[in-house]
């Protein structure tokens, strides 16, 4: 069952670090080389050196981005820029943002300790497939500096919604340690409170623990990477007691019915493409799709949001647009009958099992290894570069439902690559969990 524990947390002095906006930062998988620059001019404190650190030419086993995180880890604590609470807590984030549509929203998460279990037991549920690389990346960080340093950003299932009724109380009678910090993503602001009330962890905890089929939203390859580590130390501390926390990783936990929960839709951009020209590629896709020539981006954008379930559809521009519908649903089936129904439904196996495989011939490994496609959450630069010539087609769509992916999950089934984008992020900085041989979660 979901078995979550409050947590002595490691978290910024801020006595030291008065402005948390100079030191927190996105998803390490989130950091390209330019957010990472920005992030080392912000502060000599800032946590992108712990978590993807700069590597150099002259890194060996004994002088690497690791052990420098470590060092720093180690500097840092003995400084006094990172502190560890006085005493157990939860955690409460609060992300307020607006889509693209216009429309405001919040969302809370509940950070906390979550007893690692493996994907076989039924009680946290993966929706995508991983990559050994970052699997590797992650646990050498782990090993070198034994903390789990970013939140693993879970849904959990809960109707009413009554985990967050039972933190509302507290909430509203407490002032958040953190209000309105802003990294990178400006628009999502950020409220952050430490709840330390016995009775109230007490209440969270035990509603929480009937639960089962949490799913990962992102964070995948931290998990799995929890899990090996896990591993490694059971191994070496046998004796250890289940309260190690070891046995545990750092979570924020988001309702499945919470009404800021947004997925929002990756768009592909088809680049060094010269197989055929975008007419051509139209006609070809006529033997699965409706093709139907739209005027303009809004009209486009307009039937896009016109799909039906049974019928994924996706748009097309290479200077004039289309929309693609699928024809006939059984054409899924017929090639991939081994595959869960719903999984065949998808927008994104469509597009990629129908339009990019079959019509434009980029195999999977092609599109693994990002040789012809990049993804976009704002099309906008998509349009550009399709503009200016330097890409051939850019593939519009629809976000992915969460029924689809509680579906998927609940059916065994690894949703494609980039199916999902959660936003907004769950930063990373606010509050870490040390999780070496001799820490105990009571």
């Amino acid at each position: 069952m979901a078995n979550i524990k409050p947590f002595r947390a490691l978290r910024y002095n801020p006595e030291r670090i008065p402005d948390l906006s100079a030191v927190i930062t996105q998803p390490y998988d989130r950091i390209h080389e330019a957010e990472q620059a920005r992030y080392y001019e912000l502060s000599p404190y800032n946590f992108v050196r712990i978590i993807l650190g700069r590597r150099t030419a002259a890194d060996h086993p004994a002088d690497n981005s690791y052990t420098r995180a470590r060092c720093y880890a180690q500097t840092w604590q003995a400084e006094g820029v990172l502190q560890r609470d006085a005493q157990p807590a939860l955690h409460v984030l609060e992300q307020s943002f607006t889509t693209p549509d216009g429309q405001r929203h919040t969302r809370r998460g509940l950070s906390a300790a979550l007893r690692l279990a493996h994907f076989d037991e039924g009680i946290i549920l993966p929706h995508e497939r991983t990559l050994s690389g970052p699997k590797v990346d992650r646990l050498n960080l782990t090993r070198a500096t034994e903390a789990a340093w970013e939140q693993i950003f879970i849904l959990y299932p809960d109707p009413e919604n009554r985990v967050n009724h039972l933190l509302e109380p507290y909430l509203k009678a407490h002032a958040p340690v953190v209000a309105r910090e802003q990294v990178i993503e400006t628009a999502v602001e950020q409220r952050f409170w430490v709840v330390n009330d016995p009775q109230v962890i007490a209440a969270v905890v035990e509603e929480m623990a009937p639960k089962r089929n949490l799913i990962i939203a992102d964070g995948h390859h931290r998990y799995e990477t929890a899990l090996n580590f896990r591993e490694e130390m059971r191994q070496k501390h046998p004796d250890a007691p289940a309260d190690a926390a070891f046995n545990f990783t750092l979570v924020t936990l988001v309702s499945m019915s919470d009404p800021g929960l947004v997925i929002l839709p990756t768009h592909r951009l088809i680049h060094s493409y010269g197989r055929m020209k975008g007419q051509e590629a139209l006609q070809q896709a006529k033997a699965y799709f409706e093709v139907t020539p739209m005027a303009d981006r809004p009209a486009m954008e307009q039937a896009l949001a016109q799909a039906q379930p049974l019928h994924p559809r996706f748009g097309f521009y290479d200077g004039s647009y289309a929309v693609l519908t699928l024809r006939d649903p059984g054409v899924m089936e017929r090639l991939l009958p081994e595959r869960a129904a719903d999984w065949r439904m998808l927008d994104v196996t469509v597009l990629h099992e129908l339009f990019i495989e079959r019509v434009l011939g980029i195999d999977k490994g092609a599109v693994e290894r990002k040789e012809n496609i990049d993804y976009l959450r704002d099309p906008q630069p998509g349009y550009q570069a399709v503009d200016r010539g330097e890409a051939q087609f850019l593939l519009l769509m629809n976000p992915t439902r969460m029924e689809q992916v509680r579906a998927c999950t609940a059916a065994g089934e690894r949703m494609p690559q980039k199916s999902t984008d959660f936003y907004p992020k769950v930063i990373s900085g606010l509050v870490m969990l040390p999780i070496g041989p001799e820490e105990r979660l009571g």
